[in-house]
Protein backbone atom coordinates (compact mmCIF):
# COMPACT_ATOMS: atom_id res chain seq x y z
CA UNK A 1 0.00 0.00 0.00
CA UNK A 2 0.97 3.56 -0.72
CA UNK A 3 1.35 5.88 2.80
CA UNK A 4 2.84 9.48 2.78
CA UNK A 5 5.94 9.07 4.75
CA UNK A 6 7.84 11.72 7.35
CA UNK A 7 10.86 10.18 6.96
CA UNK A 8 13.36 12.59 8.78
CA UNK A 9 13.22 15.44 10.52
CA UNK A 10 13.51 19.02 8.92
CA UNK A 11 11.99 20.77 6.50
CA UNK A 12 10.33 18.79 3.51
CA UNK A 13 11.37 15.05 4.07
CA UNK A 14 7.69 14.07 3.34
CA UNK A 15 7.86 11.18 0.61
CA UNK A 16 5.24 8.04 -0.99
CA UNK A 17 6.62 5.08 0.00
CA UNK A 18 5.38 1.53 -0.39
CA UNK A 19 4.33 -0.31 3.07
CA UNK A 20 2.96 -3.68 3.74
CA UNK A 21 -0.36 -3.72 5.09
CA UNK A 22 -0.52 -3.93 8.68
CA UNK A 23 -1.76 -6.55 10.72
CA UNK A 24 -4.16 -6.27 13.72
CA UNK A 25 -2.93 -7.81 17.27
CA UNK A 26 -4.90 -7.99 20.84
CA UNK A 27 -7.11 -5.42 21.38
CA UNK A 28 -6.62 -3.70 17.91
CA UNK A 29 -8.42 -2.81 15.03
CA UNK A 30 -7.73 -2.28 11.29
CA UNK A 31 -9.39 0.55 9.49
CA UNK A 32 -9.49 1.30 5.56
CA UNK A 33 -8.97 5.06 5.33
CA UNK A 34 -11.83 6.62 3.05
CA UNK A 35 -10.71 10.42 3.99
CA UNK A 36 -7.99 12.39 6.22
CA UNK A 37 -7.62 16.14 6.81
CA UNK A 38 -4.72 17.97 6.94
CA UNK A 39 -3.97 19.78 10.40
CA UNK A 40 -1.96 22.68 10.98
CA UNK A 41 0.40 20.03 13.20
CA UNK A 42 0.63 18.01 10.03
CA UNK A 43 1.92 21.67 8.35
CA UNK A 44 4.20 22.36 11.04
CA UNK A 45 5.65 18.95 10.80
CA UNK A 46 6.36 19.27 7.19
CA UNK A 47 7.93 22.72 7.36
CA UNK A 48 9.91 20.80 10.76
CA UNK A 49 8.68 22.84 13.10
CA UNK A 50 7.43 19.21 15.32
CA UNK A 51 9.49 16.51 15.72
CA UNK A 52 7.75 13.26 15.23
CA UNK A 53 8.95 9.90 15.60
CA UNK A 54 10.33 9.43 11.99
CA UNK A 55 10.00 7.66 10.13
CA UNK A 56 5.79 7.71 10.56
CA UNK A 57 3.16 7.78 8.58
CA UNK A 58 1.45 10.90 8.99
CA UNK A 59 -2.46 11.99 9.40
CA UNK A 60 -4.10 11.80 12.35
CA UNK A 61 -7.92 12.81 11.49
CA UNK A 62 -9.16 10.25 9.43
CA UNK A 63 -12.69 7.90 8.89
CA UNK A 64 -12.93 4.71 7.31
CA UNK A 65 -14.47 1.31 7.67
CA UNK A 66 -13.48 -1.80 9.70
CA UNK A 67 -12.06 -4.34 7.95
CA UNK A 68 -10.55 -6.92 10.31
CA UNK A 69 -10.22 -7.03 14.49
CA UNK A 70 -8.07 -8.54 17.09
CA UNK A 71 -8.69 -11.82 18.32
CA UNK A 72 -10.17 -10.33 21.42
CA UNK A 73 -12.24 -7.66 19.80
CA UNK A 74 -15.78 -7.68 20.46
CA UNK A 75 -17.22 -4.20 20.49
CA UNK A 76 -16.57 -4.16 16.31
CA UNK A 77 -16.79 -5.83 13.49
CA UNK A 78 -16.38 -6.00 9.60
CA UNK A 79 -18.13 -3.02 8.52
CA UNK A 80 -18.84 -0.77 11.06
CA UNK A 81 -17.89 2.66 10.07
CA UNK A 82 -15.73 4.50 12.81
CA UNK A 83 -13.03 7.30 13.72
CA UNK A 84 -10.66 7.19 16.19
CA UNK A 85 -8.87 9.18 18.72
CA UNK A 86 -5.47 9.68 18.08
CA UNK A 87 -4.39 7.69 21.17
CA UNK A 88 -2.31 4.97 20.56
CA UNK A 89 -0.55 3.85 23.38
CA UNK A 90 -0.89 4.93 27.16
CA UNK A 91 0.52 4.16 30.34
CA UNK A 92 -3.07 3.65 31.98
CA UNK A 93 -1.27 3.79 35.24
CA UNK A 94 -0.90 7.90 35.76
CA UNK A 95 -3.65 10.07 37.56
CA UNK A 96 -4.10 11.71 34.13
CA UNK A 97 -4.70 8.26 32.79
CA UNK A 98 -7.13 7.21 35.65
CA UNK A 99 -9.28 10.62 35.10
CA UNK A 100 -9.22 9.62 31.81
CA UNK A 101 -7.49 12.64 30.46
CA UNK A 102 -5.06 10.71 28.03
CA UNK A 103 -3.91 14.05 26.73
CA UNK A 104 -1.51 14.84 29.49
CA UNK A 105 -0.23 11.10 29.93
CA UNK A 106 3.81 11.91 29.53
CA UNK A 107 3.76 8.44 27.88
CA UNK A 108 1.13 8.68 25.10
CA UNK A 109 1.94 8.00 21.84
CA UNK A 110 -0.18 9.45 18.75
CA UNK A 111 -1.64 7.85 15.53
CA UNK A 112 0.48 10.01 12.99
CA UNK A 113 2.93 11.51 15.38
CA UNK A 114 4.74 8.42 17.05
CA UNK A 115 2.27 5.29 15.53
CA UNK A 116 1.52 5.13 11.87
CA UNK A 117 -1.55 7.09 10.59
CA UNK A 118 -4.14 7.84 8.14
CA UNK A 119 -2.36 8.89 5.11
CA UNK A 120 -2.45 5.50 3.49
CA UNK A 121 -4.78 3.05 2.96
CA UNK A 122 -4.81 1.07 5.79
CA UNK A 123 -4.16 1.56 9.97
CA UNK A 124 -4.21 -0.29 13.01
CA UNK A 125 -5.94 1.66 15.73
CA UNK A 126 -6.60 0.91 19.63
CA UNK A 127 -9.88 -0.80 19.93
CA UNK A 128 -10.62 1.71 22.92
CA UNK A 129 -9.94 4.71 21.14
CA UNK A 130 -12.11 3.83 18.13
CA UNK A 131 -16.44 5.30 17.96
CA UNK A 132 -18.80 3.96 15.57
CA UNK A 133 -20.32 6.70 13.67
CA UNK A 134 -24.04 7.95 13.99
CA UNK A 135 -25.98 7.36 10.79
CA UNK A 136 -26.19 10.83 10.05
CA UNK A 137 -22.07 11.23 9.68
CA UNK A 138 -20.75 11.11 6.40
CA UNK A 139 -16.90 9.73 6.19
CA UNK A 140 -16.16 13.29 5.27
CA UNK A 141 -17.62 14.80 8.31
CA UNK A 142 -16.00 12.28 10.67
CA UNK A 143 -12.81 12.94 9.44
CA UNK A 144 -12.72 16.15 11.05
CA UNK A 145 -13.85 14.52 14.32
CA UNK A 146 -10.53 15.02 16.07
CA UNK A 147 -10.62 19.21 15.48
CA UNK A 148 -14.16 18.86 16.87
CA UNK A 149 -13.01 17.32 19.71
CA UNK A 150 -10.10 19.86 20.64
CA UNK A 151 -12.69 22.50 20.24
CA UNK A 152 -15.16 20.74 22.12
CA UNK A 153 -12.37 20.01 24.62
CA UNK A 154 -11.22 23.54 24.78
CA UNK A 155 -15.19 25.11 24.94
CA UNK A 156 -16.09 22.43 27.70
CA UNK A 157 -13.28 24.19 29.95
CA UNK A 158 -15.34 27.36 30.09
CA UNK A 159 -18.22 28.29 31.57
CA UNK A 160 -21.56 29.47 29.33
CA UNK A 161 -24.68 30.59 30.32
CA UNK A 162 -27.27 31.28 27.60
CA UNK A 163 -26.68 34.67 26.06
CA UNK A 164 -23.11 34.74 26.57
CA UNK A 165 -21.11 36.85 24.82
CA UNK A 166 -18.39 34.42 23.35
CA UNK A 167 -15.56 35.92 21.08
CA UNK A 168 -13.80 34.11 19.05
CA UNK A 169 -10.24 35.58 17.73
CA UNK A 170 -8.77 33.22 14.48
CA UNK A 171 -11.33 32.02 11.88
CA UNK A 172 -9.15 29.15 10.68
CA UNK A 173 -10.70 25.65 11.19
CA UNK A 174 -10.17 25.36 14.79
CA UNK A 175 -11.90 28.80 15.40
CA UNK A 176 -14.31 27.99 12.88
CA UNK A 177 -14.98 24.70 14.98
CA UNK A 178 -15.01 26.68 18.72
CA UNK A 179 -17.16 29.34 17.40
CA UNK A 180 -20.21 26.37 16.36
CA UNK A 181 -19.69 24.46 19.54
CA UNK A 182 -19.88 27.81 21.41
CA UNK A 183 -22.90 28.68 19.44
CA UNK A 184 -24.24 24.88 20.73
CA UNK A 185 -23.43 25.94 24.52
CA UNK A 186 -25.92 28.47 24.11
CA UNK A 187 -23.08 31.29 23.36
CA UNK A 188 -23.92 34.29 21.54
CA UNK A 189 -20.50 34.54 19.20
CA UNK A 190 -18.45 36.86 17.46
CA UNK A 191 -15.33 35.70 14.98
CA UNK A 192 -12.51 37.96 13.94
CA UNK A 193 -10.13 37.95 11.74
CA UNK A 194 -8.32 40.05 9.30
CA UNK A 195 -8.40 40.63 5.76
CA UNK A 196 -6.40 37.80 4.21
CA UNK A 197 -8.63 35.37 5.64
CA UNK A 198 -11.90 36.78 3.68
CA UNK A 199 -12.36 33.01 2.74
CA UNK A 200 -12.82 32.33 6.06
CA UNK A 201 -15.05 34.80 7.23
CA UNK A 202 -17.49 34.48 4.73
CA UNK A 203 -17.46 30.79 5.39
CA UNK A 204 -18.04 32.10 9.07
CA UNK A 205 -21.52 33.92 7.65
CA UNK A 206 -22.22 31.12 5.73
CA UNK A 207 -22.04 28.68 8.78
CA UNK A 208 -24.49 31.23 10.67
CA UNK A 209 -22.13 32.57 13.47
CA UNK A 210 -23.89 35.60 14.66
CA UNK A 211 -20.93 38.18 13.88
CA UNK A 212 -18.53 38.19 11.76
CA UNK A 213 -15.90 40.65 11.93
CA UNK A 214 -13.37 41.95 9.98
CA UNK A 215 -11.05 44.06 12.53
CA UNK A 216 -9.07 45.95 9.86
CA UNK A 217 -12.49 47.53 8.67
CA UNK A 218 -14.54 47.83 11.91
CA UNK A 219 -13.85 48.16 15.79
CA UNK A 220 -14.57 44.93 17.42
CA UNK A 221 -14.28 46.66 20.90
CA UNK A 222 -17.32 48.95 19.82
CA UNK A 223 -19.11 46.15 19.06
CA UNK A 224 -18.67 44.24 22.12
CA UNK A 225 -19.39 46.92 24.26
CA UNK A 226 -22.85 47.85 22.00
CA UNK A 227 -23.94 43.85 22.98
CA UNK A 228 -23.23 43.89 26.69
CA UNK A 229 -23.66 47.06 28.06
CA UNK A 230 -19.86 48.53 27.87
CA UNK A 231 -18.72 45.30 30.40
CA UNK A 232 -17.14 43.74 27.63
CA UNK A 233 -17.19 39.96 26.64
CA UNK A 234 -18.02 36.92 28.92
CA UNK A 235 -15.42 34.53 27.39
CA UNK A 236 -12.70 35.06 24.70
CA UNK A 237 -11.50 31.83 22.85
CA UNK A 238 -8.08 32.88 21.11
CA UNK A 239 -7.62 30.66 18.16
CA UNK A 240 -4.64 32.36 15.77
CA UNK A 241 -1.97 31.98 18.11
CA UNK A 242 -0.75 35.53 17.45
CA UNK A 243 0.80 37.59 20.27
CA UNK A 244 -1.37 40.81 19.33
CA UNK A 245 -4.72 38.83 19.05
CA UNK A 246 -3.90 37.66 22.79
CA UNK A 247 -3.48 40.97 24.47
CA UNK A 248 -6.78 41.91 22.35
CA UNK A 249 -8.37 39.26 24.06
CA UNK A 250 -7.62 40.28 27.05
CA UNK A 251 -8.69 43.64 26.35
CA UNK A 252 -12.36 42.58 25.27
CA UNK A 253 -13.44 40.82 28.36
CA UNK A 254 -15.36 41.99 31.29
CA UNK A 255 -14.02 42.03 35.20
CA UNK A 256 -14.56 38.12 35.85
CA UNK A 257 -14.27 36.79 32.38
CA UNK A 258 -12.88 33.70 31.03
CA UNK A 259 -9.71 33.22 28.55
CA UNK A 260 -8.94 30.20 26.65
CA UNK A 261 -6.07 29.56 25.06
CA UNK A 262 -6.56 27.09 21.86
CA UNK A 263 -3.90 28.34 18.94
CA UNK A 264 -0.39 27.35 19.92
CA UNK A 265 2.09 30.33 19.54
CA UNK A 266 4.98 29.84 16.98
CA UNK A 267 7.34 30.94 20.21
CA UNK A 268 6.28 29.57 23.38
CA UNK A 269 8.03 32.60 25.45
CA UNK A 270 5.54 35.11 24.64
CA UNK A 271 4.47 38.43 26.53
CA UNK A 272 1.25 38.52 28.55
CA UNK A 273 -0.45 41.35 30.51
CA UNK A 274 -0.94 39.89 33.93
CA UNK A 275 -1.61 43.54 35.25
CA UNK A 276 -4.95 42.94 33.16
CA UNK A 277 -5.83 39.42 34.62
CA UNK A 278 -5.43 40.58 37.91
CA UNK A 279 -6.77 44.08 37.62
CA UNK A 280 -10.09 42.11 35.86
CA UNK A 281 -10.06 39.00 37.71
CA UNK A 282 -9.89 37.00 34.66
CA UNK A 283 -9.82 33.22 34.42
CA UNK A 284 -7.14 31.79 31.75
CA UNK A 285 -7.37 28.41 31.01
CA UNK A 286 -4.95 26.27 28.34
CA UNK A 287 -6.40 23.54 26.47
CA UNK A 288 -4.39 20.85 24.97
CA UNK A 289 -5.85 18.27 22.37
CA UNK A 290 -8.82 16.04 23.48
CA UNK A 291 -9.76 13.49 25.68
CA UNK A 292 -12.13 10.37 25.26
CA UNK A 293 -14.72 12.28 26.87
CA UNK A 294 -14.73 14.67 23.82
CA UNK A 295 -15.29 12.54 20.91
CA UNK A 296 -19.05 11.28 21.50
CA UNK A 297 -20.24 14.78 22.04
CA UNK A 298 -18.68 15.85 19.03
CA UNK A 299 -19.87 13.09 17.32
CA UNK A 300 -23.23 13.64 18.21
CA UNK A 301 -22.92 17.28 17.24
CA UNK A 302 -22.62 16.59 13.88
CA UNK A 303 -25.40 13.95 13.97
CA UNK A 304 -27.84 16.82 14.92
CA UNK A 305 -26.64 19.42 12.83
CA UNK A 306 -25.29 21.67 14.84
CA UNK A 307 -22.15 21.74 13.49
CA UNK A 308 -21.72 21.55 9.67
CA UNK A 309 -18.38 19.85 9.39
CA UNK A 310 -18.91 18.92 5.53
CA UNK A 311 -19.39 22.71 4.54
CA UNK A 312 -15.45 23.97 5.50
CA UNK A 313 -14.16 21.10 3.30
CA UNK A 314 -12.77 23.50 0.40
CA UNK A 315 -10.34 21.06 -1.00
CA UNK A 316 -9.45 17.21 -1.61
CA UNK A 317 -6.34 15.87 -3.30
CA UNK A 318 -4.90 12.38 -2.87
CA UNK A 319 -1.86 11.71 -0.61
CA UNK A 320 0.47 11.93 -3.99
CA UNK A 321 -0.77 15.73 -4.34
CA UNK A 322 0.59 16.53 -1.38
CA UNK A 323 2.14 19.68 -2.45
CA UNK A 324 -0.64 21.06 -4.27
CA UNK A 325 -2.65 20.65 -0.79
CA UNK A 326 0.51 22.24 1.02
CA UNK A 327 0.38 25.41 -1.25
CA UNK A 328 -3.64 25.67 -0.79
CA UNK A 329 -3.29 25.83 2.70
CA UNK A 330 -0.41 28.10 2.90
CA UNK A 331 -1.65 30.04 0.28
CA UNK A 332 -4.87 30.88 2.09
CA UNK A 333 -7.41 29.56 -0.29
CA UNK A 334 -8.18 26.87 1.73
CA UNK A 335 -10.00 26.05 4.76
CA UNK A 336 -9.95 22.10 5.21
CA UNK A 337 -8.12 19.91 2.82
CA UNK A 338 -8.95 16.23 3.02
CA UNK A 339 -6.77 13.38 1.20
CA UNK A 340 -7.60 9.93 -0.08
CA UNK A 341 -5.38 6.95 -0.37
CA UNK A 342 -4.34 5.87 -3.76
CA UNK A 343 -3.91 2.13 -4.56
Amino acid sequence: MKALVKTELGFGNLEIQDKNEPQPGNGQVKIEVKYAGICGSDIHTYEGHYKVGVPVTLGHEFAGVVVEVGPDVTAFEVGDRVTSETTYYICGECEYCQAGDYNLCNHRKGLGTQQDGGFTNYLIARAKSVHKLPEGVSYKAAAMTEPLACTHHAVSKTEINEGDIAVVIGPGPIGLFTAQVAKSFGAKVIITGLTNDQVRLDKAKELGIDHVVNTQEKDVKELVALLTDGYGADIVFECSGAVPAAKQGLDLLRKKGQYCQVGIFPQADVSFDLEKIIQKEIRVVGSRSQKPADWGPSLELMNTGNVDAEAMITHEFDITEWDQAYQAIKGGEAIKVLLTPVE
